[in-house]
């Protein structure tokens, strides 16, 4: 029953950023149709978590019939997903003007690492590379070395988060102007937006081009995560000097030395001495001392520990899906609320059941059927 329910979109399937956008618009309530491949039928698994939600159609693009199929389904679509190279849409005869040719209205979104034109369009790449030229990956790590920050930066969070964005953007204009257009996702682009507060701190003279020296990437003592004794981590981040005090008294740091709050050039030596203190102690202890207060701290949890929080649990950050453990639908709405319509579906699962809720005909179907385009 999410905010979106009732607006349809057509994804077509891909790997990555593309998966984790048509989620999150089957999680608000859109109902998500997943192009897949028919030569890829009855292939996936209820571990496929960033299919959940949605159904599959297996339809053979290389066939006139399976594209003429697809485009029937976008003439009924509100928006497209797609996360191909530049020209591929186009090549399988799937590009934006045939589609709008089709259904002005079409909210048409495109998801790549380089964008869809510049230099570097037609190459291939990964998260890695894409938040490398937008500046954001040099900013994460340690002073010997940038560290490649999982795929949260580029793929999800400059991806797929900024295509939904943009997706629900055009979809609102379009419903004043009756109008679809282009939505264009670049990874580069989207993780060089999310950097837009180091810019400016840089350009306030607040931030220094190197890892490892700077308030929020490791260089202060009190912005940063810790080893306890039992070998398990802690996270503390007492920037403002009410937290900062009490972070001292909690952790028993009366040394004078920890007076120079804001001075970067004692930060290192800083850091040693809060190292040394919080190694006196388990994570446990720690979590009875600290957490729940305005130290800003909690425990650095793992992919099992992260479920049974009291804190997630409390707020049922995670759920279960067909016997899977994953995060719930976010953010919340206190009206529309969202949900997980359903288990990730094998390819082609719902094939006949897509084609007749959209307007096929059995004997379509099954003429669909014998030539082999579905």
């Amino acid at each position: 029953m999410g905010p979106l329910q009732g607006f349809r979109v057509i994804e077509i399937a891909g790997i990555g950023p593309g998966p984790f956008c048509a989620m999150m618009f089957a999680d608000m309530g859109a109902e998500v149709v997943r192009v897949d491949r028919k030569s890829a039928a009855g292939s996936g698994s209820v571990e496929d978590v960033m299919n959940r939600g949605r159904r599959s159609i297996a339809v053979d693009l290389k066939k006139p019939e399976g594209v003429e199929t697809v485009l029937h389904l976008i003439e009924q679509a509100d928006a497209l997903i797609e996360g191909f190279r530049p020209g591929v849409m186009e090549r399988l005869g799937l590009g934006p003007e045939v589609c709008h040719e089709r259904n002005a209205r079409l909210v048409y979104g495109r998801m790549t690492g380089w964008g869809q034109h510049g230099p570097l369009a037609h190459a291939a790449g990964h998260d890695i590379n894409y938040i490398s030229i937008s500046g954001a990956l040099h900013a994460i790590g340690t002073q010997e070395r940038p560290v490649a920050p999982l795929n949260l930066v580029g793929d999800f969070g400059g991806g797929a988060m900024m295509l939904a964005f943009g997706m629900v953007c055009a979809i609102l204009e379009a419903q004043k102007s009756g109008r679809g257009q282009v939505v264009d996702a670049a990874m580069t682009d989207g993780s060089a937006l999310l950097m837009a507060m180091f810019h400016g701190f840089k350009a306030q003279g607040f931030w220094q081009d190197r890892r490892g020296v700077n308030m929020l990437d490791g260089g202060a003592h009190f912005y940063d995560a810790y080893e306890c004794s039992d070998g398990k981590w802690i996270s503390i981040g007492s920037i403002e000097p009410r937290f900062y005090a009490l972070l001292r008294e909690k952790a028993g740091l009366d040394d004078a030395a920890f007076d120079a709050h804001m001075d970067p050039a004692q930060w290192p030596q800083l850091k040693e001495k809060v190292a040394a203190a919080i190694a006196s102690r388990t994570r446990d202890e720690w979590c009875e001392i600290m957490e729940g207060t305005d130290v800003c701290f909690a425990p650095v949890l793992d992919l099992e520990e992260a479920p049974q929080h009291p804190h997630n649990k409390a707020r049922s950050t995670f759920v279960d899906v067909g016997g899977v453990t994953q995060p719930a639908p976010a953010p919340r709405f206190d009206r529309t609320v969202p949900e997980v319509s359903g288990v990730p579906p094998k390819a082609g699962e719902h094939t006949e059941a897509v084609l007749a809720d959209w307007g096929f005909a059995a004997a379509d179907i099954q003429r669909l059927r014998e030539q082999g385009a579905i």
